[in-house]
């Protein structure tokens, strides 16, 4: 039997991944009352597994440069992101700017990091061409075997973990409801407009504005207009220094994968790219190339124990852009999914554009990220 509605709120949040509740935050400063629903645990999906990287330079793609736009800004928002959360949740959301290195460990990996070079010099990014020794005296622990860097210092991380406790302490503290185990099955709306939501069990949460930020889940949700979102895998491995920090200052990147050092003698190690539908299996093979491929780079990675092996889901976009903002097919509903690689990056400002709409009467979703740009196109 259908239980009572709750109480109307003014935003109910689908999802309690660190963008779901950094708009959650955002809402309830602006005043708005917020509900977050989240189907397990705040922070368990995508945000839990996620490295943490806040890499718009090295992320650049020459078919994506309204996404490179958005993920500058986005870094450039985070050191005062990073400072207003830590002041109002008085948890420190482990922001770390000790820039990058993508390494080259043969010839022709050496040939592709020149075009990338010259790809960001041309979109006047700031990076800069290193030798083999340049980068090891940067980063001693890199192999000798080293044959090309590039230093990027302005890709800094975060830690997601620590960001998504952060967030969960700032929200509760601006009045935000925080329910977990709360699992949204439908959208309700009645004469064209949101009216709230519908859980397993029956229980409807009633709201004037729905956020939908569900992760890879975001398309399942019935009621919801039909996008074309797909989940896409990714392996991780967590591991850890005995002897404390000091293998790497810098985040290393290098073809196939990562290492982003936590500062504290942890190192996440990833990703795999896998385009598995919603399999999270952790399999033998993919943990097997990371570690291959980062011991011939940074030799001492095997020396350090792994604490965890885990597999997460990017939600991704045909075009690897988020949507975010107002939808036009349901009055009060509100895109924020599809980041893909760049959740964690895009926090800041896929908050604040999301907010705007939410608050703002006359406020659109910027082109290149509304879900009207997929009209057509299969989901």
């Amino acid at each position: 039997m259908p239980q009572q509605p709750t109480a109307t709120s003014d935003v109910a949040v689908i999802g309690g991944g660190v963008i779901g509740l950094a708009i959650a935050w955002r809402a309830a400063q602006r005043g708005l009352s917020v509900c977050v629903l989240e189907r397990g645990e705040l922070g368990a999906g995508a945000s839990h597994v996620a490295a943490g990287m806040l890499a718009p330079v090295t992320e650049a793609d020459a078919g994506e440069l309204a996404l490179l736009e958005l993920g500058l800004r986005s870094a450039r928002a985070w050191p005062a992101f990073a400072a207003q959360l830590q002041e109002a949740a008085g948890a420190d959301p482990g922001l770390r700017s000790s820039g990058a290195l993508v390494v080259a460990r043969d010839g022709d990996e050496a040939e592709a990091l020149e075009r990338e070079l010259a790809l960001r010099i041309d979109l006047g990014l700031e990076v800069q061409r290193l030798l083999p020794s340049a980068a090891r005296r940067l980063e001693p622990a890199l192999a000798p075997t080293v044959r090309l860097a590039l230093d990027v210092p302005g890709d800094h991380s975060a830690d997601p973990r620590a960001v998504v406790l952060a967030l969960a302490q700032a929200a509760r503290g601006a009045g935000v409801t925080l329910r977990t185990a709360a699992a949204v099955e439908r959208i309700e709306h009645s004469a064209g407009r949101v009216t709230g939501v519908g859980l397993a069990g029956g229980e409807v949460v009633r709201a004037r504005r729905v956020v939908a930020a569900a992760g890879a889940w975001s398309g399942a949700i019935a009621g919801l207009p039909r996008i074309p979102l797909r989940p896409v895998k990714g392996q991780v491995l967590r591991l850890r220094d005995p002897a404390g920090p000091g293998l790497l200052e810098r985040i290393v990147r290098f073809e196939g994968g990562y290492l982003v050092p936590r500062g504290d003698g942890r190192y996440v190690l990833g990703a795999t790219m896998e385009e598995r539908g919603f399999d999270t299996t952790v399999t033998a093979g993919g943990c097997y190339e990371l570690l291959r491929d980062a011991g011939e780079l940074v030799p001492g990675v095997h020396e350090l124990v792994i604490e965890e092996m885990a597999a997460g889901l990017r939600p991704a976009t045909p075009d690897n852009a988020p949507l975010l903002g107002p939808a036009t097919e349901l009055d009060g509903l509100h895109w924020a999914t599809g980041h893909h690689r760049n959740g964690i990056l895009l926090a800041p400002v896929s908050a604040d554009i999301v907010v705007d709409g939410l608050t703002k009467a006359d406020a659109a979703a910027p082109p290149a990220f509304a879900a009207a740009r997929f009209a057509g196109v299969h989901a």
